[in-house]
């Protein structure tokens, strides 16, 4: 009853689990997912504007990991659709449509003078067998010609008023049944509303407010607008449908020959009429040049269309949105493409989308960029110039990745030295104590460890009185945590040969597993990342995540030993550790060329012996400094381990020769095992 009065008072709501099918405030897509998924091709080896670039073209994963739809499959929709158009036909067809009816009438001419037996036929007949064979001059020479044939004159008369009808169409949807219905009211209608549409466009043009006058203009002109009036609620709606058109039949006049252009420009002018200035040819060429001025890059935009190569006739109004659609399809996989410099999704008309491929398709487009910008906005990408780059969120999201894919490949191969639990004798307090074990050597905690030992309860003497008995089930011990910091330059080959053996990836993958690892768990700890080929330079996370392999040859380890040991130096509190990932031995060196320059890389296959003495040189500097290097070997090269078997016997660490799947297990315990200091290591 309680429950029931509860939901009878007004102002009590009760909120749950929304349960009415897919949530509508969720987001598009998981965003970390797709995070994940431009980390998991980063982390094989990718490129990272190559793995933001397919993200965005493959489309992110869904709910049940799948792929949604992405750009590739817009612009596939997008190509199919601009074969289908350029098949419709061929563009003369307004010419060889008014060809056809001047033979026509022609033809039923001649077939009425033929019955007639006087000389004005005869001079008629002469008249017509001396037309020129343009059909436009025909035409012009024939505008006050008496016909004989009642048929033939409305064969005539259907040229020049079927062009201008289609000429007025094609700008303004719906119109050609207007002016067919509606008679010599209609075309002073529609030059009325040319020339007060021009009125309002020219006081746009200057900067003017055109609000009020656009609805005035609506009110008196929109039944005459037909299709175009529906929907369009300010002047720049309007205004950019009929640039589009207008461009369209600019497009038709340019795709044609010179003869043909020429033609079809001056039956044009015969069908729209002269009248000067105001009249309707007038207002219509007024209307081009306004049009021209305010939206002139949709005019540009289609000069690359020269035909197509169907071959059925299309009339003026067929041919000019044909030539439209290729145009603005041909703008569409250009923008769906996003190969150009700075490419963003914001180049994608979504409108024209939305006329092309249907509204399921701008609604993707529209998902996309709200991914892009929710992937931004929580701080996963940054912009940098006309690039995007993983912000540090998520490099540390990559990079636990990485760390996660090193473990689960340790776990399944049996426990490894991925992590240390233990509590160093020497370090600081964690606040916690725990039972004495055998071979403990923490200081005891005399507070718990005496606690323990009343706990049980004292015992009573001889004498009758009670003492307290300490026992080793008593004793605990103060567990602390390792306090000890370590100096690690992580030295990474990036020479070609990497990505050509395929360990770009796995060595990719290690370096990142192995920075977040120094950065979550030993936050002291200095890590330096050097990459080198021809020549060494230390790396951020980010740099390494988006470098891409170099197509420069030479393995310059002399100059990464040299950055290593300057990094060793800023530390000299810290364990030094100098690790090691390379497929070859040096084939590079810097060299004082003595010209006052500096030093300049030298590269040389075989590689010459100035370049293994200045190595060996870097290599003994650090064993003098205390570092310990080991050297991760990846292949099999006879030179490769000649060379470093001697390093590693000269400086007394390490050489280890893991397959690439298995090379961050192998990095990463062995960093692990290095920050116990040489003391542990020699123990061990």
């Amino acid at each position: 009853m309680s429950d029931a009065r509860d939901r009878r008072r007004p102002g009590r709501f009760r909120y749950g689990a929304w349960a009415g099918g897919p949530d509508p405030l969720a987001p598009p897509y998981d965003v970390r997912a797709a995070v994940d998924a431009v980390g998991r091709e980063v982390l094989q080896g990718g490129s990272l504007r190559d793995a933001l670039r397919d993200l965005l073209r493959s489309g992110p994963p869904g709910e049940r990991g799948d792929r949604g739809r992405g750009l590739d499959d817009l612009r596939a929709r997008a190509a199919r659709l601009r074969r289908e158009a350029a098949r419709r036909g061929d563009l003369d067809g307004a010419l060889t449509t008014a060809r056809a009816r001047l033979d026509q009438a022609l033809a039923a001419e001649r077939e009425a003078l033929a019955g007639r037996d006087d000389d004005d036929a005869r001079f008629a007949e002469t008249r017509l067998d001396a037309l020129p064979r343009s059909t436009a001059q025909a035409v012009r020479e024939l505008s006050d010609y008496e016909w004989a044939s009642p048929e033939a004159r409305a064969q005539f008369e259907q040229i020049l008023q079927g062009l201008r009808d289609d000429v007025l169409d094609q700008q303004f949807r719906g119109m050609k049944e207007a002016l067919q219905n509606g008679g010599p009211q209609a075309l002073a209608a529609m030059q009325e509303m040319l020339r007060d549409l021009n009125d309002l466009l020219e006081k746009r043009a200057r900067g003017e407010d055109t609000q009020a006058d656009f609805e005035e203009f609506m009110a008196q002109h929109g039944e005459m607008l037909g299709s175009d009036a529906r929907g369009v609620n300010d002047l720049d709606a309007l205004l950019d449908t009929l640039a589009r058109r207008s461009a369209a039949a600019n497009r038709l006049m340019r795709s044609l020959s010179a003869q043909q252009r020429a033609e079809l420009a001056d039956l044009m002018d015969q069908a729209l009429g002269s009248g000067g200035p105001d009249g309707l040819a007038g207002e219509a060429s007024r209307l081009q040049d306004n049009l021209r001025a305010l939206r002139p890059d949709l005019d540009r935009r289609g000069e690359r269309v020269r035909g197509l190569p169907g071959s059925d006739p299309l009339d003026y109004t067929q041919a000019a949105d044909a030539l439209q659609d290729v145009s603005e399809l041909d703008d569409l996989l250009e923008s769906l493409g996003q190969e150009h410099p700075g490419a963003t999704l914001d180049d994608i008309d979504v409108e024209a989308v939305e006329r092309q491929l249907g509204r399921g398709a701008a609604d993707d487009v529209r998902r996309l960029r709200e991914l892009e910008r929710e992937l931004q906005r929580q701080g996963w990408l940054a912009r940098s110039g006309e690039s995007m780059t993983l912000s540090p969120r998520a490099l540390r999201r990559i990079g636990q990745t990485a760390l996660q894919a090193v473990f689960d490949r340790v776990g399944s191969r049996g426990r490894g030295t991925h992590q240390d639990v233990s509590a160093g004798s020497g370090g600081e307090p964690t606040g916690a104590s725990r039972r004495w074990e055998f071979g403990d050597e923490q200081p005891l905690d005399v507070v718990r460890t005496i606690t323990n030992a009343l706990r049980r309860g004292p015992e009573q003497t001889a004498a009758g009185g009670s003492r307290v008995r300490l026992s080793w089930e008593d004793f605990e011990v103060v567990e602390t945590e390792r306090t000890s910091r370590a100096a690690v330059a992580l030295c990474v080959d990036l020479s070609y040969s990497m990505d050509s053996g395929g360990r770009w990836g796995p060595m990719k993958e290690t370096s990142l597993a192995l920075a977040h690892l120094a950065a979550t768990t030993y936050p002291g700890d200095a890590l330096q990342i050097i990459g080198f080929g021809l020549q060494a330079q230390p790396m951020t996370v980010g740099e390494l995540a988006a470098v891409e392999p170099d197509f420069v040859q030479g393995t310059n380890l002399q100059h990464a030993l040299s950055l290593a040991r300057r990094h060793l130096r800023r530390h000299p509190d810290a364990e030094p550790v100098v690790l090691v990932i390379t497929d070859g031995e040096p084939t590079a060196h810097l060299h004082d060329e003595g010209y006052g320059s500096g030093p300049e890389p030298l590269f040389h296959w075989p590689p010459l012996p100035e370049t293994i003495r200045a190595t060996v040189h870097e290599v003994d500097l650090l064993t003098r400094a205390g570092a310990v290097i080991n050297v991760f070997m990846l292949g099999e090269d006879a030179g490769m381990r000649r060379f470093v078997e001697s390093v590693v016997r000269r400086n007394g660490g390490r050489m280890l020769s893991p397959s690439p799947e298995r090379l961050g297990q192998f990095v990463v315990a062995d960093y692990l095992r290095a920050r116990g200091g040489r003391r542990a290591r020699r123990a061990s």
